[in-house]
């Protein structure tokens, strides 16, 4: 496994098992022990998720130590404020069964749709989130689906700037912009939904790539995404896939391919905007 290295210094794989829909506990302790076997080394969660005590229970289960894992956990968008993400935190911290999370994620910025005061509340959301680190609580702070505008505002209030900034990326949905931003602050682009809404893996240019380096669609677009410099959380609910997904290491793609990839229109994409939704609140 490779790493990458945060603004704090923690060590990030660069390929974490994302957990979004399983929540089936005897599942989730099958894949918990079969990616623990084959490498993987972080687990991505969420208080949204609802599988964060079959995750802990998944973990007792096969044995694994925790200072053998990272955890990463998201506090949902119910919690925002500087005394709620606290407590938040603390409910996860109780069905996770540990005393500290590596990582934790405000999951969404206030939408402002929603909220005409979102720069305010994201704001007290974060220094909330500071003070959980500052205390020992987690080890590092981060954000998810925050563009550029969001970044910004933060960076005014911020005492520590996020780690991590966790989005959409993957071939039809390059973020360019926002990926430079975030590189050029040293906040880790990770990419959720690396794989789209699975559409993407039926591309013809990606499938063809796929054929030239005996590779699967899917390992094409991971490690076009690993490229770039973005760490990558696949979702599967398939223990078998496991292996395919972190087998993404004795391959490179030249710039002719990345080009390719690059240059595929909007496709695939899950398509929530963060300053348009207003179901979450």
């Amino acid at each position: 496994m490779e790493f990458y290295t945060l603004n704090n210094t923690i060590q990030l794989p660069c390929v974490g098992l994302g957990t979004w829909q399983i929540t089936d506990r005897d599942r989730m302790a099958v894949l918990i022990r079969r990616a623990y076997e084959e490498g993987y080394r972080l687990i991505d969660t969420a208080a949204a998720y609802s599988n964060e005590i079959a995750i802990a229970k998944a973990i007792a289960a096969a044995g694994i130590g925790r200072k053998e894992l990272l955890l990463s956990d998201k506090v949902w968008n119910t919690s925002r404020g500087y005394e709620a993400v606290q407590e938040a935190c603390r409910k996860s911290l109780k069905k996770l069964k540990t005393d500290y999370l590596d990582i934790y994620l405000m999951h969404w910025p206030a939408s402002k749709k929603l909220h005409p005061d979102w720069a305010r509340i994201n704001a007290e959301t974060w220094r909330g989130m500071e003070k959980l680190c500052k205390d020992g609580y987690v080890r590092a702070i981060g954000v998810c689906n925050f563009k550029v505008h969001h970044l910004e505002e933060l960076e005014k209030s911020a005492e520590i700037m996020p780690c991590i900034n966790q989005f959409e990326l993957h071939p039809g949905f390059h973020q360019d912009d926002l990926v430079l931003y975030c590189q050029e602050k040293g906040i880790l682009v990770e990419a959720s939904s690396p794989l789209g809404n699975g559409q993407i893996l039926k591309h013809e240019g990606i499938c063809g790539i796929a054929g030239r380096h005996d590779k699967s669609a899917a390992q094409i677009c991971l490690r076009w995404s690993l490229q770039k410099g973005a760490a990558v959380i696949p979702k599967t609910a398939d223990p078998d896939r496991l292996a395919q997904n972190i087998d993404v290491f004795d391959f490179s793609l030249s710039s002719e391919e990345m080009k390719e990839l690059d240059d595929i229109p909007y496709c695939g994409g899950v398509g929530i905007d963060s300053d348009e939704v207003t179901e979450f609140g």
